[in-house]
């Protein structure tokens, strides 16, 4: 049997009979970029996710970029963001000129942990990103109450969660605003590049639109420093289609999670992710942990295979980029410890139940 890590043919064979007419429309209309298709895709999630604004952006790692040039960050700003997550969430801090700090993850829910940013706040302090990693949302209620009393901003970065719950609230309604990834990867995916950002406050959402747009809400009338951070028509266009099944879809990343659970509950040396009593998580991966066995594992289960993927081998702050920050080995050990043992596991609707088990039973067998 081969198991690829994510199968977005299945995805598409299942909804091209929507998605090709879709398509055509921005085709025969010529909308390219923007446009009816990326507007009413705007009001949609917007609504999915119980917001007032949404914002299509050009790509996940634009709208962390967007969210804190619109807050006004800049040089000499800081910016707290966790060890433990994809680069382009430190992006957003150093493409305006801020510096991100690193601190290290929860040792049970992989999120940003509370306890350790109170030692990372300085008068430079700005923002915390709090990233929604692997689909389960970070503790909101702590981050929530340590920005009110330092009166800094908090930021939710939301590329790996769509639809997760945070004590029954969707995600992007916690912080001043939060970014979205449309990778084709995600739970919610693009044919290419594109994202968004979602907030409440209508002033900063006006800035958003102006920045994304050359810094301009009427053509030729620049009243802010800008840049070209627009979806195209083609992607708004295909992922209307795609949210009309997002809730089915993450019902089938939680029930392929419900079974990876059930049978692998019992592997002595194997640690399974935990999904934390208060948030729903919706399984944009599924990150299990084989002490000093995460590689051999690996290539036990691509010898059968099935393929699996490595999400972080190697924890922000020991990137080449980031060497002048001064982070040495060690200072973040939960992240380096996922970085060195963790391993994703396939997990998307497609995925049958006799798949999951046949990984599971290969998974066994080599412990």
């Amino acid at each position: 049997m081969n198991i690829p890590f994510l199968d977005l043919k299945a995805q598409y064979k299942a909804i091209k009979d929507e998605v090709n007419p879709a398509i055509q429309d921005v085709l025969d209309n010529t909308a390219y970029v923007m446009g009816k298709a990326v507007a009413d895709f705007e009001t949609a999630f917007a609504a999915a996710h119980g917001v007032k604004h949404c914002i299509g952006t050009s790509s996940g790692t634009d709208g962390n970029h967007l969210v804190l040039w619109a807050l006004g960050l800049g040089p000499g700003d800081e910016v707290i963001i966790p060890a433990n997550t994809f680069i382009a969430t430190a992006w957003g801090a150093t493409l305006c000129g801020a510096s991100p700090v690193f601190v290290d993850c929860d040792p049970q829910s992989y999120n940003i942990d509370p306890q350790k940013i109170a030692a990372a706040i300085t008068p430079q302090t700005k923002a915390i990103v709090a990233v929604h990693l692997y689909g389960q949302p970070a503790d909101m209620e702590a981050l929530q109450q340590i920005v009110s009393k330092h009166g800094i901003h908090l930021v939710e970065d939301c590329a790996q969660a769509h639809l997760a719950e945070y004590k029954g609230k969707c995600v992007g309604n916690f912080g001043i605003a939060s970014s979205f990834s449309f990778y084709p990867g995600k739970n919610l995916g693009a044919y290419g590049e594109a994202g968004a950002v979602v907030t409440n406050d209508d002033e900063l959402a006006k800035k958003c639109r102006m920045i994304r747009d050359h810094g301009t809400l009427t053509k030729y009338n620049h009243e802010v420093y800008g840049h070209n951070y627009r979806m195209e028509g083609i992607q708004g266009a295909v992922l209307g289609v795609k949210l009309r099944h997002l809730k089915q879809w993450t019902e089938g990343r939680r029930r392929v999670a419900r079974l990876y659970r059930e049978l692998l509950s019992n592997v002595e040396g194997l640690q399974l992710p935990l999904e934390v009593h208060d948030r729903r998580h919706v399984y944009h991966l599924y990150v299990v942990k084989a002490k000093d066995k995460r590689d051999n594992l690996a290539r036990h289960l691509n010898e059968h295979g099935i393929a699996t993927g490595l999400h972080y081998p190697v924890p922000l702050h020991l990137q080449p980029c980031f060497k002048h920050l001064n982070y040495p080995k060690g200072s973040m050990p939960v992240a380096e410890d996922l970085a060195e043992n963790g391993l994703s596991l396939p997990i998307y609707p497609e995925l049958t139940n006799e798949q999951v088990t046949f990984i599971a039973d290969t998974i066994k067998r080599f412990f």
